[in-house]
């Protein structure tokens, strides 16, 4: 299994960091810090770049807002090292749901209900 994992990881990219990733961020990259999912965020030794390594599936929305924004240049010092102050009204941070069993489901869904158990429903018959 390791093999194949090796050559998954060398073709494509939402297996994880590919192998130019990983030898770039070895090459070049200065380790800033890590979220609580496990990613690491580097930076280039310049400065000028910034980056993450995604630990497990690559969703952009898995990076906290704080990451986020030192990702692209709106603060210039790293979450990790000064946490940034948040409002009460501000709720932690969720990846996206949408497309999994856990996305939000309005009333009246039928991914709430059974179709056969809706009142408001009627379901086609041929004639």
């Amino acid at each position: 299994m390791g093999i194949l994992n090796t050559v998954l990881r060398a073709v494509t990219w939402w297996n994880g960091a590919t192998l130019n990733t990983q030898l770039y961020t070895a090459r070049k990259g200065v380790k800033v810090g890590e979220d609580e999912q496990g990613n690491v965020f580097y930076r280039s030794k310049d400065g000028k770049r910034r980056w993450v390594m995604f630990n497990g599936e690559v969703e952009a929305s898995r990076i906290s807002p704080d990451w986020h924004g030192w990702l692209h240049h709106t603060f210039d010092n790293a979450p990790g090292n000064k946490p940034l102050a948040h409002k009460t009204w501000e709720k932690p941070h969720q990846e996206n749901l949408t497309g999994s069993a856990l996305a939000f489901a309005p009333a009246g869904s039928i991914r709430r209900t059974r179709p056969d158990e809706r009142a408001d429903y009627e379901a086609w018959q041929p004639e």
